[in-house]
């Protein structure tokens, strides 16, 4: 799953929220926030790990997750190519709108 999939899921979103407001959270402390079982809140900790949302290191038997820089930069290049793409495209619109007002004014003459 990529990880504009993972963070499709409202859940996933609010772990992320936590993660990135604490810094770094077990994953004792991020289901302590969830009305829900640890098996589920793990499920989508490795939903967001295999996503390279979130990072995690064991420290013995605790799992501490972390933001995953690198692929938070990898949606961000992701999302400014895409800006960019776009921004090309309402800069092509712009130039033929004005192209066809100047038009329409030479034919009102």
């Amino acid at each position: 799953m990529n990880a504009f999939a993972a963070l499709a899921d409202d859940t996933r979103r609010e772990i992320v929220r936590l993660v990135v407001k604490n810094g770094e959270l077990t994953s004792t402390e991020i289901g302590q926030n969830f009305k829900m079982s640890p098996p589920a809140i793990s499920q989508h900790l490795k939903v967001l790990k295999e996503a390279k949302v979130l990072s995690m290191k064991k420290d013995a038997q605790k799992r501490i997750y972390s933001l995953n820089e690198t692929g938070i930069h990898e949606m961000e290049d992701w999302l400014s190519d895409i800006r960019n793409l776009w921004n090309k495209r309402l800069d092509r619109l712009e130039k033929y709108l004005l192209k066809m007002k100047k038009e329409r004014g030479r034919d009102k003459r």
